[in-house]
């Protein structure tokens, strides 16, 4: 093998080891939006009582801590973003958890 190739299959190797452990678990955040009630108020692409996931990712688009804000605003709810209905605060959730939900939401919240 030539040193080049070796530098590319390095490279290929070491991307897809990093794209697979970043990789949104679309099914477990699915669950656990539907065990915490957040499906009773929100839908993927209408709105319910609260935003679609579609109107949260669009609002979000493009800012650098967006995971940073949904996250907190699903741990300590509030009102006033999207209309007046309160959202219920999330306090037991623990970090990792609304990450992933934050996640989810903010990728338009694909089954897959």
């Amino acid at each position: 093998m030539t040193m080049k190739f070796k530098h590319i299959v390095l490279a290929a190797t070491a991307l897809l080891a990093a794209s697979g452990a970043q990789a949104l678990d679309a099914a477990a955040a699915k669950a656990l939006a539907s065990k915490s009630a957040c499906m009773a108020c929100h839908a993927v692409d209408k709105k319910l009582v609260g935003p679609s996931y579609k109107d949260v990712a669009a609002k979000h688009k493009g800012q650098a801590d967006a995971v940073a804000k949904v996250s907190a605003r699903i741990k300590s709810g509030g009102s006033g973003m999207y209309g007046p209905v309160p959202m219920p605060a999330q306090p037991n959730l623990k970090d990792p958890e609304l990450k992933l939900l934050a996640e989810w939401v903010l990728a338009g919240a694909p089954d897959k």
